[in-house]
């Protein structure tokens, strides 16, 4: 992670005009799930935003024209170009420098490969004295230690109470709006409601030890104004704040904004959440040639001739199964598949669709797993129904090796981007805004790829059409489909019982969750390390039906994981843990208010379902802990809902079936 210093992104003090300093470290997935474009990153003693992706020229690795690896998905490249549009060329590795084998250098220019970031908020308070002021103010001195980078602070350079120089911390009040809209507290207006005090000098006082915004109070020192800061939050706080600045600081940018902006904290968790495409990577075609071509596309799509493959091949870029065909059957393939892309242009169409449709090739491949070709990154084990359970699953399918890739196509602040349906915002119902990485149109994206294991179940499709039947019309359903709608309504968004995801959906969910929260006793990973897609469409829908789960695990290096998930799919051990995550299912700590919990009326979207029972990790459940329902999978303490159970009469010695209203 680099920091920009130039004055313009708000550096220091007496710096010199676009210093570069690396700050700290990042991990891949770090950047993808919580500090990507647009976010703040709490450094040891600095806050530092994420800039948009023109700052990134920068920062990119010397000698590299185009600056980062390619990662080559062509599906999610279609999806992202559905939603950012055309223009968007190819999905971006992470800035990353090279592995040194001896001490590294800090002095050395080529270290200097990052992500670009400046420090904000831009207004820091001494501790000693509680000064309270703006970098740009002179009081501040950035110091960097080259040798330990995560030790860069800024220091109060003439504070009166102590005679060493404190470091500073960043201020801990921010606004923002539902718009992705971010800037610094207005401390001038908030203190003085508008009215100029033109030399103003602030002081944060803490009048309590809670920390609580009711303790702290702002004052100034030049007409001794004091004011709580407990004011600028709740149902009062738009009298005391002025109107939205519309300002984006990772683009540099400002815009008109009507919103009411709101006042948050430094590392609130509703500052910045992400917006992400993925999907794997699964095998397209059964020719093993071009199916190797397609590995390489990057490459390979712009070879002219049959020369270029050649010389690809001559400097070592082809290295592998590759070398063993022919140049020339090699630029057969090229062709005809540049031939084929060129025809999609020019009729303005794509065969991969849109992000909703990202699903349907890995269900095809996932459901039939016999078809499928091996590739170097997606391998797959068919193997026997666990006894017991013949009747409900159709097939189990031990993912050996897979591939997922990632990308980044924006992000929202204060409300979380829950539906999926609506990635694109592009119509004005569609809320919040989704914010922009870069000022322009983006030519490409940042994006990440992992490798790792799974386990796939696919449901039977006639016990499962059935049970939907037996609900269909049910006050249960009635019920659940108008808490959709309700809580649509409230973020803005089309209240369409349409959207809805169906109840096959919120079985399937509730099933991953429950089978997640049981693997992780045994598997060797923790629940917030194995993640969910759901494949869920019924007969009435176009690509349908659908009905599976994966269940799978993922790591940002060359090997990906070890098999410990992978062992667990076995029929015996599988047997073992549907049984004891359906018999956790009948009983929560939190009952008889989890089990008697309803969606509608409390703004929630579900139903028997807490942390003690079915939520998980934020990163591993694909709709934010929405859509879930224990009582779908087994009878609970309710009596009346004893009808809703799909697993009902699998165990008969342990679950009771019971009717359903209507």
């Amino acid at each position: 992670m680099s920091g920009n210093g130039s004055k313009r992104a708000g550096a220091g003090a007496g710096k010199k005009r676009g210093l570069r300093q690396s700050v700290g470290e990042l991990r891949p997935s770090q950047f993808l799930f919580t500090y990507g474009v647009g976010a703040i990153v709490d450094l040891p003693y600095l806050s530092v935003l994420v800039m948009g992706l023109e700052d990134w020229e920068s920062t990119l690795p010397y000698g590299r024209p185009d600056g980062l690896e390619y990662i080559h998905e062509e599906r999610l490249l279609q999806s992202v170009r559905a939603v950012l549009g055309p223009q968007v060329e190819r999905l971006q590795a992470l800035p990353r420098a090279a592995e040194e084998n001896g001490p590294a250098n800090p002095f050395d220019p080529s270290k200097l490969v990052g992500i670009p970031v400046t420090p904000f908020p831009r207004w820091l308070l001494c501790p000693a004295c509680r000064t309270l002021a703006s970098i740009r103010s002179g009081l501040f001195q950035l110091r960097t230690d080259p040798f330990h980078p995560d030790r860069s602070r800024y220091v109060h350079t003439h504070c009166p109470k102590r005679g060493k120089p404190p470091t500073v911390l960043p201020a801990r009040f921010l606004m923002a709006c539902r718009n992705g809209h971010l800037d610094d507290f207005p401390w001038h207006y908030y203190v003085h409601q508008g009215k100029p005090c033109p030399r103003a000098r602030f002081r944060l006082i803490e009048i309590g030890v809670s920390g609580e915004a009711a303790d702290v109070q702002v004052r100034c020192d030049e007409c001794g104004i004091q004011k709580p800061m407990s004011e600028a939050f709740g149902s009062e706080a738009a009298k005391h704040l002025p109107p939205c600045p519309g300002r984006h600081p990772h683009l540099r940018q400002r815009e008109d904004c009507n919103e009411t902006p709101r006042a948050i904290l430094l590392g609130a968790s509703n500052s910045w959440f992400p917006l992400l495409l993925s999907t794997l990577a699964v095998p397209e075609v059964r020719d093993p040639l071009e199916q190797l071509v397609i590995q390489h596309w990057a490459l390979l799509s712009k070879v002219t001739s049959q020369e270029g493959v050649t010389l690809l091949k001559s400097i070592g870029q082809l290295a592998g199964s590759l070398e063993a065909y022919e140049d020339g059957q090699i630029w057969a393939v090229v062709a005809r598949r540049q031939r084929e892309q060129e025809e999609e242009a020019e009729a303005g169409e794509s065969k991969y669709g849109g992000p909703s449709l990202l699903k349907v090739p890995e269900w095809r491949v996932l459901s039939q797993p016999q078809s499928v070709l091996d590739a170097d990154d997606f391998r797959l084990k068919p193997v026997a129904v666990p006894d017991g359970y013949a009747d409900i699953l159709e097939r189990v399918v031990l993912v050996e090796r897979l591939r997922e890739v990632q990308a980044m196509i924006g992000f929202t602040r204060i409300e979380a981007p829950d539906e999926l349906l609506d990635l694109s915002a592009s119509s004005p119902q569609s809320k919040p805004e989704r914010v922009r990485l870069s000022r322009q149109g983006p030519r490409w994206v940042p994006a990440i790829e992992v490798r790792g294991e799974g386990i796939f179940l696919q449901l039977r499709e006639e016990p499962l059409r059935a049970w939907e039947e037996r609900l269909m019309g049910s006050l249960y359903q009635n019920d659940f489909i108008k808490a959709h709608c309700d809580w649509r309504r409230r973020h803005s968004l089309l209240a369409d019982p349409g959207t809805f995801p169906g109840l096959r959906y919120v079985l399937l969910h509730s099933l991953a969750h429950a089978l997640i929260r049981q693997l992780t006793l045994e598997c060797g990973y923790g629940a917030a390390s194995l993640r969910e897609r759901i494949y869920a469409l019924g007969p009435e829908d176009e690509d349908g039906p659908m009905a599976g789960i994966l269940l799978y695990t993922a790591a940002p290096d060359s090997e990906g994981t070890l098999g410990g998930l992978v062992s667990l799919g076995e029929p015996v051990q599988l047997g073992r843990h549907l049984r004891a995550a359906l018999e956790h299912m009948q009983i929560c700590t939190s009952d008889p208010l989890c089990a008697e919990h309803r969606a509608l009326g409390d703004g929630s979207l579900h139903q028997a379902a807490c942390h003690a029972c079915l939520f998980l990790p934020e990163t591993s459940c694909e709709r934010g802990n929405k859509y879930l329902d224990r009582s779908l999978l087994v009878p609970t303490i309710v009596p009346e809902r004893a009808g809703l159970a799909f697993f009902g009469e699998l165990f008969p010695e342990l679950f009771i079936g019971g009717p359903v209203s209507r």
